[in-house]
């Protein structure tokens, strides 16, 4: 009985219910283009006329099924009274000619079974009520709604119309249960995701995944570069406290100006995670943009992150002495190159800083070429084991991300006794970058 009158049972009769009433225009519609066709004046009364006008609603429930926004309606109504969970159907409009076909099939069948199980239960019903109520009624027996012959007004088959009407009541239950099973398995068929909806899916994951290791590596390379300096100033500065008072105010103040500055670049980034999706720039919906202007790499836009203009800025803030020879004119590299390079240079600087022999200078050394921009950089090893940090280990892997990106590549390890850092980027990569 739960099969036929539980709470899954009883929903699903309503929404078969719902699709009797969304049919009843076009019925109408096909009753009266059965009527001017064939100038039978009792068309609203025959049987042949009503399958007729049925056959013809059909085709015009298909064709309203076609529009974009009957799935997303469909699929609510799904979800809430087919008891389908939400991952096996799809969002949002049908886009697509594969989606708006399978979304106008399963509104043409739950249109159909809903037509039919409402005729059902309409006509039904009150014809079991009243057969139920033969027994107890001498008026209903000798009345002529029921439609029953003479031959059945005998008093043992009169007694057995209770029974008859219960069977007749659950008729209606029992293909209600049926034309529900049936909609709940086709749903996912025909409003589940096509392979296009799949894609864009995907893409959107992608997207997302891209811009969270975007901001990943903007504040491994920023903020960590900023503490390392940090620490490295305020320990010297301990070191001298008694000593040299001259050097702990310029130390501190560099430690002011560099967690200022990075302050300012955390809360740039930060505003990315807070954006909700609806700026114009956003590549999906959701999804913050990572592009900002044209000619400009991820997170390289107008007023963000900056670039080889203000290196010897960096330079002279890093906390490690730097022996730089720029071969070319590096200040003039503009675009996604210029801030993917600074970027690495900084965390280039702050390896050395980690795991550097203390006080030991920085060679770097930067050549723009006709073709590619070349960074390298190499420092003293300090001959202590590099110290293994818990979720560490992302800065050369960022840096090689950094290089990819712009269709560069990056080399990293031991040389002699120094530790080499090599980064080479492709000057047309800003083209690269935006396709």
């Amino acid at each position: 009985m739960t099969a036929l009158f539980g709470r899954r049972a009883r929903l699903r009769w309503l929404h078969l219910i719902i699709g009797g009433a969304l049919l009843m225009p076009y019925f109408l519609v096909g009753m009266v283009a059965v009527g001017a066709s064939g100038g039978d004046d009792g068309v609203f009364s025959s049987i042949t006329g009503r399958f007729t006008a049925f056959a013809y609603a059909l085709p015009m429930a298909a064709v309203t099924g076609l529009f974009p926004l009957v799935r997303p309606l469909s699929v609510a109504a799904a979800r809430a009274l087919c008891g389908i969970t939400a991952e096996r159907l799809a969002e949002g409009p049908a886009r697509t000619r594969q989606a708006r076909v399978r979304a106008a099939g399963w509104y043409t069948l739950h249109l159909a079974l809903g037509g039919v199980v409402s005729g059902m239960t309409l006509a039904l019903t009150p014809f079991a009520v009243g057969v139920m109520g033969l027994p107890f009624s001498a008026a209903l027996r000798d009345s002529a709604l029921l439609g029953l012959p003479p031959a059945l007004d005998r008093p043992w088959i009169v007694a057995l119309t209770p029974l008859a009407g219960l069977a007749l009541l659950c008729a209606p239950a029992l293909s209600a249960a049926a034309a529900g099973e049936l909609l709940a398995r086709r749903a996912p068929v025909l409003l589940g995701p096509t392979p296009d909806d799949r894609l864009a899916a995907a893409e959107r994951r992608a997207a997302a995944l891209a811009l969270r290791n975007r901001l990943a590596r903007e504040l491994h390379d920023s903020v960590g570069h900023a503490l390392s300096a940090v620490t490295l100033q305020a320990g010297a500065a301990r070191r001298v406290l008694a000593d040299d008072p001259e050097f702990v105010r310029e130390a501190l103040a560099a430690i002011e100006e560099t967690t200022r500055r990075t302050v300012g670049e955390l809360d740039s980034m930060l505003g990315l995670l807070r954006q909700d999706g609806e700026s114009a720039n956003g590549p999906e919906d959701g999804v913050p943009a990572l592009d900002q202007g044209p000619g400009q790499g991820p997170g390289q836009g107008p007023g963000q992150g900056p670039g080889l203009d203000a290196l010897d800025g960096l330079l002279a803030r890093c906390g490690v002495p730097v022996a730089y020879e720029a071969l070319g004119e590096p200040g003039a590299v503009t675009g996604a190159v210029s801030g993917e390079a600074y970027r690495i240079v900084q965390e280039g600087l702050s390896n050395a800083l980690r795991h550097g022999a203390g006080g030991a200078p920085v060679e770097l050394r930067i050549a723009v070429r006709e073709e590619d921009l070349e960074i390298t950089m190499e420092n003293p090893l300090s001959g202590r084991p590099p110290v293994l940090r818990p979720g560490g280990g992302r800065g050369l892997r960022g840096i090689a991300e950094r290089a990819a990106l712009l269709g560069g590549r990056t080399e990293a390890g031991p040389h002699g006794g120094t530790w080499r850092l090599t980064a080479r980027l492709p000057l047309d990569a800003a083209g690269r970058a935006e396709r």
